[in-house]
């Protein structure tokens, strides 16, 4: 890269992929900051499985910052493992009264 030319950020499909991750996430945040938590942590756990998912699809020089481990099935296991975690939890905790 030469002085003059200007570096795309981000310059990969997995650090794009990446910043939508942290979007939903972040909405998910708000959304169970203010009203129904169930629908929030849903959302964030479905933004963790888009990006497993986009994980798997990637090569690894695409990946971007969603290759944090050496190998891919470890990214995708993690990513995919509390996902679903989160999903799950929020559809089984009992609502409580009051």
């Amino acid at each position: 890269m030469s002085t003059g030319e200007r570096r795309r950020i981000p310059s990969t499909l997995g650090g794009r992929v990446y910043l939508i991750v942290v979007a939903i996430t972040v909405a998910g945040l708000v959304i169970t900051a203010l009203g129904p938590w169930r629908r929030g942590i849903s959302l964030i756990g479905a933004g963790l499985l888009f990006g497993a998912f986009t994980r798997t699809l990637l090569r690894e020089r695409d990946a971007g910052m969603l290759r944090v481990r050496r190998h891919r099935w470890v990214d995708v296991l993690m990513l995919g493992g509390v996902g679903t975690a989160l999903i799950v939890l929020a559809s089984v905790i009992p609502s409580q009264p009051g």
